[in-house]
């Protein structure tokens, strides 16, 4: 991982443990999109077609990448917009499910709509009380984060996929948006019937830029209120025969934006995705390790199967400020330091990372 470590000029200077608030550029990146800003400089509106290609070839790359079919994707600039636009279709007084401490770009468009919502505390076994809750309470959908973004407990996609089999009307919506970018995920099998992601954390691709997947049954069942001229890409005569994922799409895309999501996929997949989630399963299980021998991490954490590499470990500003100062880069979050590590990372960062705070505590 040397070689790839040294596309990326934050790691030369610090220890970077937060790519959950903020996934690093490479240089390659940078490269790509001073090249095509620079293509608008001289070409401007003759880029138009360029724009409209890079686009498509964005929904085709998401698509490979998650195992599903073009025309499941949308692309849209972030999770928080994508998820109140599906919000739009959802049956008033439907009981919904949710986790407590989740992200609240995914809660609050539930509980600020007429849906009765009903809150599962984050607990060793989250599974079993998200079963027995969708069991006794009759649930129309289930809402969560795959990766919990304050302390970054997984949930089990086969537990999902489970749960998906057993309550085939049960309409599971999951963010993906600490989650995608760390393991080979195929939708299409993953039981989840809608999946939507910001793409600026682990995915490496800077903001703007984000997408949402539906499987064939929920195209169905959902009616998408929105529509613009963008929709009919740009013809007047497509207006009633727009497809369900141009729905979400009503205005003109950033090229530049979703290029750069277009060219990390491919970047990530030149590394190969199975040595990502190697490496991510790697840092996963030193991090737990290291910071379970100090008495950092929660029970809930410590006793869980399986875990991301997002840790939230027992400190306060003083701590904080002093890892700071030492010159990593991570977060204050909840009551405690977020610190997350993605394959750029490598088990030494881990190991300089507890040498310092064994130095304070």
């Amino acid at each position: 991982m040397n070689k790839v470590r040294s596309n990326f000029p934050v790691l030369r200077q610090y220890i970077y443990a937060n790519t959950a608030a903020f996934g690093l550029f490479s240089d390659d990146l940078l490269d790509w999109r001073q090249e095509h800003d620079l293509d608008f400089l001289l070409k401007g509106s003759a880029m138009r077609t360029e724009g409209l290609k890079i686009i498509e070839e964005t929904r085709e790359s998401v698509a490979s990448l998650f195992h599903c079919k073009s025309d499941d994707v949308a692309l849209v600039p972030n999770f928080s917009l994508g998820i109140n636009m599906v919000l739009n279709s959802l049956k008033e007084g439907s009981k919904i499910a949710l986790l407590g401490n989740d992200y609240p770009s995914v809660k609050w468009p539930f509980e600020t709509r007429s849906f009765k919502t009903f809150e599962i505390p984050i607990t060793v076994q989250l599974e079993e009380d998200i079963e027995n809750l969708i069991a006794k309470e009759n649930i129309d959908v289930l809402a969560l984060s795959i990766v919990q973004w304050l302390n970054g407990v997984k949930i089990d996609l086969d537990f999902l996929k489970k749960l998906k089999k057993e309550n085939p009307e049960l309409l599971i919506i999951a963010d993906g948006t600490q989650f995608c970018g760390t393991s080979d995920f195929n939708f299409q099998e993953s039981g989840i019937d809608i999946l939507g992601a910001s793409a600026y954390k682990w995915l490496l691709s800077g903001y703007g830029n984000g997408f949402f997947l539906f499987n064939e049954a929920v195209k169905e069942k959902l009616t998408i209120p929105i529509i613009g001229f963008s929709s009919a890409d740009a013809d007047e005569e497509k207006k009633d025969s727009i497809s369900f994922v141009k729905h979400f799409e009503p205005g003109h895309l950033s090229c530049a934006a979703f290029g750069s999501l277009n060219f990390s996929i491919k970047y990530l997949k030149s590394i190969g995705i199975g040595k990502i989630e190697n490496q991510i399963k790697t840092l996963a299980a030193k991090a737990t390790l290291e910071f379970s021998k100090l008495g950092l991490l929660n029970e809930v954490v410590v006793q869980r199967k399986n875990h991301s590499t997002i840790f939230n470990i027992k400190g306060d500003s003083k701590l904080f400020n002093y890892l700071t100062e030492n010159d990593i880069i991570c977060s204050q979050r909840g009551d405690g330091i977020r610190l997350s590590f993605h394959f750029y990372n490598t088990e030494k960062d881990i190991e300089d990372i507890v040498k310092i705070i064994k130095s304070v505590i």
